[in-house]
């Protein structure tokens, strides 16, 4: 284990991850830069066939939980949704936000409704026909007891006959693919160097974020954050599911139709109510 690592007790850990973090504030203006390896399209056409699997149709109401810069609530809109996105960090909704400018000016017009707020402390106007969250967004609420208020949240916002589809990373994924190591980039305007630790008592993923950008001037500003996600064991997912009033309805090997496995990096859940 690092020294970094000794540095920290077990409640320390607990306390640090359980904390509201100011994660993606520095990381949203190049977010969409570095993840440029992520084939959204293909996650997109695999939430849009589970939509289609449990009778989600198109122009039904769907919020998006976590939807950071948008780039799954925009695909899914472009389908055909009416597209809610959901994110607590204020840098990356205003990005998203003016995407969609951007995308009104051109052919395609985007009317999804991106609001700032809390998943633990959710709040919209009506209920939706289906919720999903992916990009591990789940991952990001560390306790138990601020999951289950996620889960209550899409049970009372959720309509009757509604589906909730979200991912989470493993434990697999963070122990053994992660673990503790260095990953860095460097791009002509921007660069990052990711200092990972995992934390197998508390199941905890802690990455430590180092950012420069290129400014406006032609400078570069630094910037640094910590993130912290939680592995959950699937058993621990469905009983919370059940303890929120919904119906705990499959869960897969990530865009496969298969059961988990062993070494599954991410899995997908789809709850019903």
């Amino acid at each position: 284990m690092p020294i970094k690592c000794r540095l920290f007790a077990q409640y320390d850990i607990k306390q640090k991850a359980g904390k509201k973090m100011e994660a993606y504030t520095g990381f949203a203006s190049v977010y969409d830069m570095f993840m440029d390896n992520i084939p959204y399209e293909e996650w997109c056409e695999y939430i849009v066939d589970l939509l289609d699997t449990y009778g989600v149709e198109k122009e039904s109401i769907i919020t998006d939980l976590g939807c950071g810069t948008g780039k799954i609530t925009e695909l899914l809109s472009k389908h055909g949704y009416d597209m809610i996105g959901i994110d607590n960090a204020e840098e990356m909704l205003s990005i998203a936000r003016e995407k969609q400018e951007s995308d009104k000016a051109e052919t395609y017009k985007s009317n999804i409704l991106y609001l700032q707020q809390d998943m633990c402390e959710l709040e919209l106007y009506q209920q939706v026909d289906a919720m999903v969250s992916v990009c591990d967004s789940m991952n990001y609420i560390t306790e138990k007891e601020d999951l289950l208020k996620v889960f209550q949240g899409v049970n009372k916002y959720l309509q009757f006959g509604g589906v909730f589809i979200f991912d989470l990373k493993t434990e697999y994924m963070y122990r053994d693919i992660l673990g503790e190591q260095n990953i860095s980039e460097n791009r002509e305007d921007a660069s990052f160097i990711w200092e990972n630790y995992y934390y197998p008592e508390e199941k905890i993923n802690e990455y430590d974020l180092t950012i420069y950008a290129k400014q406006e001037n032609g400078l570069f500003a630094r910037f640094e954050e910590t993130h912290y996600q939680r592995a959950y064991a699937l058993d621990e997912v469905q009983e919370l599911i059940e303890q929120s009033g919904l119906k705990f309805l499959v869960a897969y090997d990530a865009f496969t139709r298969e059961v988990p496995k062993a070494d599954s990096e991410r899995i997908y859940i789809v709850a019903g109510k």
